[in-house]
């Protein structure tokens, strides 16, 4: 069962959170209650539920799709960072075409989307910090301690969310600004802010809580040191992370660790484990479940019965490949064939086959879907799940499907309505996330013996029995117990020239978190903390790579160096409109002018 129920604040939510519409920041709350009312101990905890539930909202509260919001930034970090292909067709949702192309422009619609959902986030964690201000002397102090560090913890989040699409110069909205319709300058950078915001949420928080989704003291350094990573201050950033790893516990006051089984942190049975730090809770109710994703399954009669987006790239498929030893292709040389799959054109009609005789690392199979290969409970995909193999590409997603036997019960039946979406989690902290951050400061500060344990931890995880593929009775009954694929994976011996060498040992964790880290909305956002230069760099690797397979690639656009953020919206910028002295609210950022 979820660990808070998105029902319980479905009347403050009509009432009084109504989120940011045409105005782009907020509009004012239509048919509010009064705040003071909810200033108490019960009325407080539907307020920061509530802020919580703008995680899981769509953007505006009302009838926006909400595919290009959310947490999980699977077009944005997946589709603009090469792990994956838009998918689907090419007329399906055209827009999207421009973001696959690097063609974005700001009035991309997307952008606007995603940028509501920000907002709509901050809004409700600042009417929840100022309902705590105000329940002063109403409530126990230790419960309005415990609130106003949730509070700050999520706008901080919502914030971070802003920073990593649009920059950190955005408008800075807190508590103290109460205007329903709030016009201010993005002329600050608001990096300062959030980490004001954290340490607030690391005092006040507990260790413990009372529901395992609540976040934590634990979630606010792990934010705070991702915030830091993103910021580039891996040195602030390492300390925290190493406390993080040794001394960190659950919401539930379970220590982190790795799960044995990948698949525990995507199955309805088991999530909010160990291994999850902070994660969005979803439930099976169309409104409370993931309606980001909602366009990310599988079309065909497959699970979710919709649409084929999101499909992984050949690209990110082969990077799985290994060589005898199982370590991975530090040299790219992934790239060159054979490769793990291939088209059949036998009966004239493209369809993906697969091509067993290469050896690759079994976090493929749990990441992306094959055909001839187990698709977790549901068995061999059926050719009719191909989609349009001709743009999406030969590969499924499969990490956030659901499993069948949740199949209209938990989770979302075959053939929903478009946006209904599943009630698997999707953790936005993780633990295999410290692990490999920690990695990478400690390769930064030249420790590479360290970095490269951390690395083998992460390894030694994903070689585990239970995470190796095997065929059972409804896959193929002739080949009960056998292993799906040639599944080879091993620590980095100390001999390796990653423990000796710098530069093979950045290599190494950056290969680690591509593979670790797959389809889980991180690649892009990891590649502009790498360096603009870097990001630019991987990405026409990528296209080059990819038009191998997709013809459209060959005319997809160079990602310029210094585009290391999204636009900000034009409606935004038109909408908020001029101050006083006729100079614009928001300013675009300046490569994008």
């Amino acid at each position: 069962m979820k660990p808070y129920f998105i029902q319980t604040v479905a009347f403050l939510f009509v009432l009084f959170f109504i989120g940011c519409g045409e105005e782009f920041i907020y509009r004012a709350p239509q048919g509010s209650i009064d705040q003071h009312a909810l200033a108490n101990e019960q009325g407080l905890d539907l307020v920061v539920t509530s802020a919580y539930a703008g995680i899981i909202s769509r953007p505006d509260g009302t009838n926006t799709p909400g595919w290009g919001s959310g947490p999980h930034n699977w077009l944005y970090a997946g589709v603009y960072g090469g792990d994956a292909n838009k998918g689907s067709s090419s007329g399906d949702q055209p827009t999207m075409n421009d973001i696959e192309m690097y063609n974005i422009l700001p009035t991309n619609k997307w952008l606007t989307e995603k940028f509501k959902w920000v907002y709509n986030g901050v809004r409700r964690a600042n009417i929840g910090i100022g309902t705590v201000i105000l329940a002063e002397g109403k409530a126990p102090q230790e419960f309005l301690k415990n609130k106003n560090g949730e509070l700050h913890f999520l706008r901080a989040y919502f914030y971070f969310e802003g920073i990593k699409m649009f920059g950190s110069y955005i408008p800075w909205i807190d508590e103290t600004i109460t205007d329903p319709n709030p016009r201010v300058h993005n002329d600050i950078d608001i990096y300062p802010n959030v980490l004001a915001d954290l340490d607030i949420a690391i005092e006040n928080l507990p260790a413990v809580q009372d529901k395992p989704g609540r976040a934590n003291s634990w979630a606010a350094k792990t934010l705070k040191a991702k915030v830091l990573m993103q910021q580039g201050n891996l040195t602030a950033a390492k300390p925290i992370l190493q406390d993080v790893y040794n001394n960190g516990v659950t919401a539930s006051g379970e220590k982190y660790g790795l799960e044995e089984s990948l698949d525990n942190n995507w199955n309805i049975d088991t999530e909010n484990g160990k291994e999850s730090i902070f994660a969005a809770q979803y439930a099976y109710e169309r409104e409370n479940a993931n309606n980001e994703m909602a366009l990310t399954h599988i079309g065909g009669r497959g699970p979710g019965g919709c649409c084929n987006f999101y499909k992984p790239s050949s690209e990110l498929a082969n990077s799985f490949k290994v060589d005898n030893r199982g370590l991975p292709f530090l040299d790219k040389s992934y790239r060159k064939p054979p490769f793990v799959s291939q088209l059949d054109e036998s009966d004239n009609a493209p369809y993906p086959s697969l091509n067993n005789n290469i050896p690759v690392d079994p976090r493929l199979d749990f990441a992306i879907g094959r055909f001839g290969i187990p698709y977790k409970d549901w068995g061999l995909p059926p050719r009719s799940w191909a989609g349009s193999v001709s743009n999406g590409g030969m590969f499924l997603t499969k990490k956030h499907i659901f499993h069948q036997r949740h199949n209209g019960t938990l989770a979302g039946d075959i053939n929903p309505n478009v946006g209904s979406g599943s009630a698997m989690n999707y953790q936005i902290l993780s633990f295999r996330d410290v692990i490999l951050l920690l990695a990478e400061c400690y390769a930064n500060d030249g420790e590479l013996s360290m970095a490269m344990n951390l690395v083998n931890e992460i390894r030694e995880r994903a070689g585990n029995e239970a995470n190796l593929v095997r065929f059972s009775e409804m896959d193929d009954p002739a080949r009960v117990g056998e292993l799906a694929a040639d599944y080879r994976v091993s620590p980095y011996p100390k001999t390796h020239p990653t423990f000796s060498n710098k530069e093979e040992c950045i290599k190494a964790v950056r290969m680690e978190r591509k593979l670790e880290l797959a389809m889980e909305g991180h690649r892009w956002f990891d590649l502009v903390r790498w360096g603009g230069n870097y990001m630019s760099n991987e990405l026409e690797e990528y296209v080059t790579f990819e038009s191998n397979f997709l013809n459209k690639f060959k005319i997809a656009s160079k990602l310029p160096a210094t585009h290391t953020m999204f636009p900000m919206p034009a409606e935004v910028l038109e909408v908020i409109g001029d101050d006083e002295e006729g100079n614009p609210y928001v300013v675009q950022r300046d490569p994008w002018k």
